[in-house]
């Protein structure tokens, strides 16, 4: 499977365009990006990605760079701009849909970590880590993510997340309760074609208190909590695929799992969990059968 994804990646390596690499370096953007990513499909920390005994027979033909010119490049500014061109170019929306899913997804780590820049958060218990924010929409398509600590709030990255979405979020926002508030529904009538639905925090039947009421807020209200709900009822039974798409992220051997030792701080993570939303989505499309992890 790994040697699979390789050649898939390669191949869609090939048809992006190649960003000119000063002259002083010796490995381009592109051969830094092929290793680091061929490093994520086995779980390989960058380092050990580098010595060619480490790898299969038929890739070890291209010469590698050493772990401190990966661990340099990696950070350059060409190397990340190239590396958010290409999960964009897999990852983002073809076209607008009917709705759009608006949910997080919880990454704990051990509680004696010394990950300075992770935090403790509530999802099925409290834990340190980070969350994974996606708006996604259908076929495995993420109109937005976001890697924040667990002890930010749910609702503010969603917020952010709508506001730079593309043009092609058109469509019912759905989600949780948890993202129950009047700024978020204020931002998607602010988008004009975005109308949110999501089910009260405290549930239905209960006062508003004496804040004022964005139209958003009112709008959502009185459509799940009207005497025939059965519109609103079906578009949050449809909100239940995010959970497909999350549990088609990490059922696979080379799924976005819990995080590895060396993934941490969150420079690291955000590249980790970029690379495997992509090759998450290349898998899906070729079609490879996997066992679960």
């Amino acid at each position: 499977m790994a040697h699979q994804l390789s050649k898939e990646m390669v191949a869609l390596l090939a048809t992006l365009d190649k960003p000119r690499t000063p002259t002083r370096f010796a490995f381009g953007d592109e051969a830094i990006g092929r290793v680091y990513s061929g490093s994520v499909i086995c779980d390989w920390s960058p380092s050990w990605a580098c010595p060619k005994k480490n790898w299969p027979l038929p890739l070890r033909k291209r010469p590698l760079p050493s772990p401190a010119t990966m661990s340099r490049r990696l950070r350059s500014p060409s190397v990340i701009a190239w590396l958010d061109a290409l999960q964009r170019r897999v990852t983002a929306p073809q076209a607008s849909g009917r709705f759009w899913r608006i949910d997080g997804k919880p990454s704990p780590i051990g509680g004696c970590s010394k990950d300075r820049q992770a935090g403790y958060g509530r999802a099925a218990g409290k834990a340190k880590g980070d969350q994974l924010h996606t708006v996604s929409g259908s076929a495995g398509a993420w109109a937005g993510w976001r890697v924040a600590p667990r002890n930010k709030e749910e609702r503010v990255l969603a917020e952010r997340l709508l506001q730079a979405a593309p043009p092609e979020v058109v469509g019912y926002g759905i989600a949780d309760s948890n993202q129950d508030s009047n700024a978020l529904p204020q931002i998607c009538d602010d988008r004009e074609n975005v109308p949110l639905v999501t089910p009260r925090r405290y549930g239905p039947g209960k006062g508003t208190g004496h804040r004022k009421q964005t139209a958003g807020r009112r709008r959502w209200i009185a459509l799940t909590e009207n005497p025939f709900p059965a519109f609103a009822e079906q578009l949050l039974g449809d909100r239940a695929e995010i959970e497909r798409q999350f549990g088609n992220l990490v059922n696979w051997g080379g799924g976005l799992k819990g995080r590895p030792a060396w993934g941490r701080t969150h420079r690291r993570v955000r590249r980790w969990v970029q690379a495997k939303l992509v090759l998450a989505k290349l898998k899906g499309e070729v079609g490879l059968r996997t066992c679960a992890a």
